[in-house]
């Protein structure tokens, strides 16, 4: 998943980018709320952490903004604003979730899962398509009850699929989903994942449709 940092403190954005990402998510780090602007409108987002301490605009009138303008992604604000008052006024102007600095990394990794479940109408923490199963907090998968072995990027996109189950993935959305803004990415490393998921998963694991991008296969599937 594609999360974008929004975060003034380096020692925190530094700390919290690390952690995520030995964790499998890619993550974008800004430190304004016009940095983070220009992220959302040219990079496909799974997921928002939003301090409100920002050197240009506070974050609750930046959060006010984007729930206005009809940005609906899951936020979590992460701030040192640790009274009552403002977790309600964060909550209530469109937070999806106030976690209080300091905090435990591993909650916070919990709680952006959730965020991730609910976003994609799901509670539960095992994902089902068909008699495939993935355990997204474990980054494990299981086809007819065989453990199957994929890379971190093969299960990282395989979960973005999962996560969108419905939707047209454009090759855009896909590669800001795993890689984020990594720079000196293949041209072709999406198709290759795309081809070792289908070896390892089955051909229609992943449809191609032509001049507009991917998505799961046809099926039921389900939490």
């Amino acid at each position: 998943m594609h999360v974008l940092l929004v975060e003034d403190n380096a020692l925190v954005a530094s700390g919290v980018s690390a952690g995520l990402r030995l964790h499998d998510y890619s993550v974008t780090t800004v430190h304004s709320a016009r940095s983070a602007d220009n992220v959302l409108r040219s990079t496909h987002v799974d997921l928002v952490i939003l301090d409100l301490g920002l050197p240009d605009e506070d974050g609750i009138t930046l959060l006010r903004r984007w729930r206005s303008g009809g940005r609906d992604l899951p936020i979590l604000i992460l701030s040192a604003r640790d009274a009552v008052a403002h977790r309600i006024a964060g909550l209530s102007d469109g937070a999806d979730d106030y976690l209080t600095k300091p905090f435990d990394l591993d909650e916070l990794r919990a709680r952006l899962q959730a965020l991730l479940r609910r976003a994609s109408g799901r509670t539960a923490r095992e994902i089902r398509w068909r008699d495939i199963r993935l355990l997204p907090e474990q980054g494990q998968a299981w086809r007819s009850g065989e453990p199957v072995e994929l890379t971190r990027r093969e299960f990282a996109l395989l979960q973005v699929f999962f996560q969108y189950p419905r939707q047209i993935l454009s090759n855009a959305q896909l590669e800001d989903s795993i890689y984020g803004l990594e720079q000196n990415v293949e041209s072709n490393a999406l198709s290759v994942h795309i081809h070792h998921l289908r070896r390892k998963l089955g051909q229609d694991i992943i449809e191609t449709v032509r001049g507009q991008g991917y998505r799961l296969g046809s099926g039921e599937g389900g939490a």
